[in-house]
């Protein structure tokens, strides 16, 4: 029996990464997958020379990648805009930095094409393969404990043990996204995302990925502040269940 499966959308929300942008896409590119890829580029507002490396890839490439650019709005309002442009049949996100392997896409897409599951997460804690930096150690310590107990907390609130609920690394199929319903503009699209796909009865597997964080000086965006608003989108994805959901 053919699978129904037959395109994979790789959803890449940009704000000023000019570094990496460009070797990201071409990771992308590179990259082998039992679907056809459609690469979709989500320019939210950037006011460097992303813009101009996209375009020049798109143009030196045949890959399948579209350009979107629209006013600096947030990571979520990046995605909303870019899941509604998407014709994939599964549906994933790509961070324009170099912190994820899009490689790790063959081992994420295979649950769901073989039936198991509708949604799989990318865990960046299990895995053998990835650091944190040396310089700022102790920064990114904090970051780290940080996510792990946002995990521990939806795992508390949703009954569904998590142990990256942040990772960039969300993939599921378009039934799953179909019934979402995302107004998170910022990084609590992350918490949003996961509570209405646990909501409607759907379970995530996470499987471990690689990843290579990078300090703030090479362009990460995320902050302790990021982090608390993260926190109390949990909290009120988690108690307060109408007020940004709807079924």
């Amino acid at each position: 029996m053919k699978s129904k499966f037959k395109i994979i959308s790789i959803i890449v929300p940009v704000y000023n990464e000019e570094k990496t942008v460009e070797e990201v896409l071409r990771k992308l590119a590179k990259v082998k997958l039992p679907l056809k890829k459609e690469i979709i580029c989500v320019d939210d507002g950037s006011s460097d020379s992303s813009a101009k490396i996209i375009k020049r890839f798109i143009k030196n490439n045949k890959s399948n990648i579209h350009y979107f650019y629209k006013k600096n709005g947030g990571k979520g309002s990046a995605l909303i805009f870019g899941f509604k442009k998407a014709k994939g049949d599964i549906l994933t996100v790509q961070d324009a930095d170099l912190e994820y392997n899009p490689s790790d896409f063959k081992k994420l897409i295979k649950p769901i094409l073989d039936k198991k599951t509708s949604v799989v997460y990318g865990s960046r804690y299990n895995s053998e393969k990835g650091h944190l930096k040396d310089n700022m150690h102790m920064t990114f310590q904090i970051h780290r404990i940080g996510n792990k107990m946002l995990s521990y907390i939806t795992t508390l609130l949703f009954l569904q043990k998590m142990g990256d609920m942040e990772t960039c690394y969300k993939m599921f199929t378009r039934e799953v996204y179909e019934k979402l319903n995302l107004k998170a503009n910022d990084f609590r699209i992350e918490p949003e995302i996961t509570a209405q796909i646990i909501k409607n009865g759907y379970k995530i597997k996470e499987l471990p990925i690689s990843y290579f964080s990078r300090d703030f000086n090479e362009g990460k965006k995320i902050t302790w502040k990021d982090g608390f608003k993260a926190f109390l989108a949990i909290i009120k994805f988690g108690i307060l269940d109408n007020i940004f959901y709807e079924r």
